[in-house]
Protein backbone atom coordinates (compact mmCIF):
# COMPACT_ATOMS: atom_id res chain seq x y z
CA UNK A 1 0.00 0.00 0.00
CA UNK A 2 1.27 3.45 -0.95
CA UNK A 3 -0.23 6.77 0.06
CA UNK A 4 0.58 9.83 -2.02
CA UNK A 5 0.19 13.44 -0.93
CA UNK A 6 0.71 16.32 -3.36
CA UNK A 7 1.65 19.84 -2.39
CA UNK A 8 2.77 23.04 -4.07
CA UNK A 9 -0.19 23.95 -6.24
CA UNK A 10 -1.57 27.45 -6.46
CA UNK A 11 -2.25 30.48 -8.61
CA UNK A 12 0.43 31.91 -10.86
CA UNK A 13 0.58 34.35 -13.75
CA UNK A 14 1.36 33.17 -17.24
CA UNK A 15 5.09 32.79 -17.69
CA UNK A 16 5.61 31.97 -14.04
CA UNK A 17 6.79 28.81 -12.32
CA UNK A 18 5.52 26.34 -9.74
CA UNK A 19 6.95 23.19 -8.23
CA UNK A 20 4.72 20.34 -7.18
CA UNK A 21 5.85 17.71 -4.71
CA UNK A 22 4.39 14.28 -4.10
CA UNK A 23 5.39 12.55 -0.89
CA UNK A 24 4.89 8.81 -0.68
CA UNK A 25 4.48 6.65 2.37
CA UNK A 26 6.05 3.24 2.73
CA UNK A 27 9.52 1.80 2.34
CA UNK A 28 9.23 0.57 -1.24
CA UNK A 29 9.00 3.88 -3.09
CA UNK A 30 11.96 2.97 -5.28
CA UNK A 31 10.04 0.00 -6.68
CA UNK A 32 7.41 2.28 -8.25
CA UNK A 33 7.45 4.16 -11.48
CA UNK A 34 5.76 7.52 -10.99
CA UNK A 35 3.61 9.73 -13.16
CA UNK A 36 2.06 13.17 -13.05
CA UNK A 37 -1.35 13.49 -14.65
CA UNK A 38 -3.61 16.48 -15.04
CA UNK A 39 -7.30 16.98 -15.56
CA UNK A 40 -8.90 20.21 -16.70
CA UNK A 41 -12.65 20.80 -16.27
CA UNK A 42 -14.66 18.78 -18.77
CA UNK A 43 -11.60 16.95 -20.05
CA UNK A 44 -10.03 13.56 -19.53
CA UNK A 45 -7.14 12.94 -17.19
CA UNK A 46 -3.94 12.84 -19.23
CA UNK A 47 -0.36 11.89 -18.51
CA UNK A 48 1.91 14.91 -18.35
CA UNK A 49 5.18 13.22 -17.44
CA UNK A 50 6.55 10.03 -15.94
CA UNK A 51 9.75 8.77 -14.40
CA UNK A 52 11.17 5.29 -13.98
CA UNK A 53 11.99 3.70 -10.64
CA UNK A 54 15.63 4.75 -10.75
CA UNK A 55 14.95 8.13 -12.31
CA UNK A 56 17.06 7.34 -15.36
CA UNK A 57 14.15 7.27 -17.82
CA UNK A 58 11.56 9.99 -18.24
CA UNK A 59 8.62 10.71 -20.51
CA UNK A 60 7.03 14.06 -21.35
CA UNK A 61 3.88 14.92 -23.23
CA UNK A 62 4.58 17.13 -26.23
CA UNK A 63 2.63 19.98 -24.71
CA UNK A 64 5.05 20.32 -21.78
CA UNK A 65 8.39 19.34 -23.28
CA UNK A 66 11.05 21.91 -22.56
CA UNK A 67 8.93 23.56 -19.85
CA UNK A 68 8.30 20.86 -17.24
CA UNK A 69 10.84 18.67 -15.46
CA UNK A 70 10.12 15.58 -13.42
CA UNK A 71 12.57 14.29 -10.83
CA UNK A 72 12.57 12.02 -7.82
CA UNK A 73 14.49 11.55 -4.61
CA UNK A 74 14.13 7.95 -3.51
CA UNK A 75 15.83 8.69 -0.19
CA UNK A 76 13.04 11.16 0.58
CA UNK A 77 10.24 9.13 -1.01
CA UNK A 78 9.31 12.16 -3.08
CA UNK A 79 8.71 12.97 -6.73
CA UNK A 80 8.75 16.53 -8.03
CA UNK A 81 7.31 18.39 -10.97
CA UNK A 82 9.01 21.65 -11.83
CA UNK A 83 6.78 23.72 -14.12
CA UNK A 84 8.24 26.72 -15.91
CA UNK A 85 6.86 29.10 -18.52
CA UNK A 86 3.36 28.24 -17.44
CA UNK A 87 0.46 28.93 -19.77
CA UNK A 88 -3.26 29.36 -19.05
CA UNK A 89 -3.86 26.03 -20.78
CA UNK A 90 -1.80 24.34 -18.06
CA UNK A 91 -4.61 25.09 -15.62
CA UNK A 92 -5.83 21.79 -14.17
CA UNK A 93 -5.84 19.54 -11.16
CA UNK A 94 -2.52 17.72 -11.09
CA UNK A 95 -2.30 14.20 -9.71
CA UNK A 96 0.70 12.07 -8.92
CA UNK A 97 0.37 8.34 -9.37
CA UNK A 98 2.43 5.24 -8.63
CA UNK A 99 2.82 2.11 -10.69
CA UNK A 100 4.73 -0.92 -9.48
CA UNK A 101 7.06 -1.96 -12.24
CA UNK A 102 9.97 -0.95 -14.36
CA UNK A 103 8.16 0.72 -17.23
CA UNK A 104 6.61 4.19 -17.21
CA UNK A 105 2.89 3.75 -17.73
CA UNK A 106 1.30 5.96 -20.37
CA UNK A 107 -2.35 5.63 -19.34
CA UNK A 108 -4.12 6.17 -16.04
CA UNK A 109 -5.27 2.55 -16.02
CA UNK A 110 -1.70 1.38 -15.49
CA UNK A 111 -1.35 3.19 -12.17
CA UNK A 112 -2.50 1.72 -8.89
CA UNK A 113 -2.10 4.51 -6.36
CA UNK A 114 -3.17 8.14 -6.66
CA UNK A 115 -2.80 11.32 -4.71
CA UNK A 116 -5.68 13.63 -3.92
CA UNK A 117 -4.74 16.20 -6.52
CA UNK A 118 -3.35 19.73 -6.45
CA UNK A 119 -4.99 22.66 -8.20
CA UNK A 120 -2.79 24.68 -10.53
CA UNK A 121 -4.31 27.84 -11.96
CA UNK A 122 -2.46 29.98 -14.49
CA UNK A 123 -3.89 33.43 -15.14
CA UNK A 124 -3.38 35.29 -18.40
Amino acid sequence: QVQLVESGGGLVQAGGSLRLSCAASGRTFSSYSMGWFRQAPGKERDLVTGISRSGVSTYYAETVKGRFTISRDNAKNTVYLQMNSLKPEDTAVYYCAARQGLRIGLTEYEYTYWGQGAQVTVSS
